[in-house]
């Protein structure tokens, strides 16, 4: 008797969660904007993302948000999944997050494209902002510029200065340009 009570009981709990998750509707298109806004917000804000960090996200319309990206510190790719879980509408979070190896000579090529970049006289604009907005990884010598600039020619400028530093083996410039990003807006 105990036994056919117990299992009636946990094949309606089942049932219970089946129907419940079936029943979870998507997010509207504002409420993705909203979490869109609140979770860059909440990673600009993190106390130890830097310049040498690149966080990226992605907002499924279930509530799932997809953390991306490279960080020099473990900690900080804890840090983004534990602010993002606590955003109101935020279901899951997938941290896809790489953490980059620990390197000093990578540590050395950090700060040496930091100092060509925003050490250039039509660069140096851009490193007054409280997160720059030029993103420097460095990966077992490798560096990729991530971020947004208002021209190509500052695209262009970022790319060869970093392609000077010694010790470089490669740079992918994966810079975004506002003024192009306007005008492909207006064509729509």
């Amino acid at each position: 008797m105990k036994k056919s009570l117990l299992l009636t009981l946990l094949v309606s709990v089942m049932a219970i969660s089946m129907v419940a998750q079936g029943n979870r509707e998507a997010l509207s298109p504002k409420g993705i904007d909203r979490i869109v806004k609140e979770v860059h917000h909440e990673l600009v804000m993190l106390p130890f993302y830097g310049v040498f960090d690149n966080l990226a996200y992605k907002v499924d319309p279930d509530g799932t948000v997809t953390l991306l990206g490279q960080v020099a510190r473990p900690t900080l790719k804890s840090d983004a999944e534990n602010v993002v879980k606590r955003i109101e509408g935020v279901e899951k979070v997938v941290n896809n997050i790489e953490v980059l190896p620990t390197s000093i000579n990578d540590d050395n090529i950090r700060r040496a494209v930091y100092r060509a970049i925003y050490g250039n006289s039509v660069l140096s604009m851009y490193q007054l902002r409280a997160v720059p907005p030029i993103h420097i990884i460095v990966k077992n010598g490798n560096v990729t510029l991530e971020g947004v600039v208002a021209r190509s020619m500052d695209k262009q400028i970022a790319g060869m200065q970093a392609n000077g530093v010694s010790g470089v083996f490669s740079v992918t410039n994966n810079l975004q340009v506002e003024e192009e990003e306007k005008k492909d807006d207006k064509k729509k």
